[in-house]
């Protein structure tokens, strides 16, 4: 047996999914339009606000949206692996776009207008303060940005690890 924990995997042996997101439907811009309608609260009477009242009406768009969203073609998820992170497309989850774990340093949330209503943000990874990989529309970005930060932690913690034993 190689593995010291079942199932744990270092970057070096193999490339290992961590987490995979699939995007809210405000990463198309008719997604954000419908949730700056449906936070609408006028009048702030329990329920009965205009902005639900639109949501019920906008429900054969939000579906085709979503269905949009996870079509064969142009289904869209992101992907942490043990390596880097990835914005993947299709059914296959073929790498379009991705940066390695020590190609950042900083994390930062960013919610763009029409995304609040959906709990979504875009997740904007910085180095040395300036933008260098975008993951847009991320639902509970606070989770994504916890599970990549904690896998770029671990990488960089092993790494050490096995410079320290190559010294000694």
């Amino acid at each position: 047996m190689k593995q010291a924990i079942t199932g744990v995997v270092t970057s070096d042996v193999a490339e290992v999914e961590v987490r995979t997101i699939w995007p809210s439907i405000c990463v198309y811009p008719s997604g954000r339009m419908l949730g700056r309608w449906f936070a609408i609260k006028w009048p702030d009477v329990y329920v009965f606000r205009l902005g639900n009242l639109l949501a019920l009406l906008a429900i054969p768009h939000a579906l085709a949206l979503y269905f949009l969203r996870v079509s064969p073609y142009r289904a869209l998820r992101y992907m942490v692996t043990n390596r880097r992170v990835c914005i993947c497309r299709g059914l296959t989850a073929e790498v379009e776009k991705s940066i390695d774990l020590d190609g950042f340093d900083a994390l930062e949330i960013q919610v763009q207008d029409g995304q609040q209503w959906y709990y979504a943000a875009d997740l904007v990874f910085m180095k040395d303060g300036t933008e260098v990989f975008r993951l847009g529309a991320v639902t509970r970005p606070d989770v994504l940005r916890h599970s990549c930060l904690s896998v770029r932690q671990a990488m960089v913690s092993v790494r050490q690890v096995r410079q320290q034993q190559a010294c000694a």
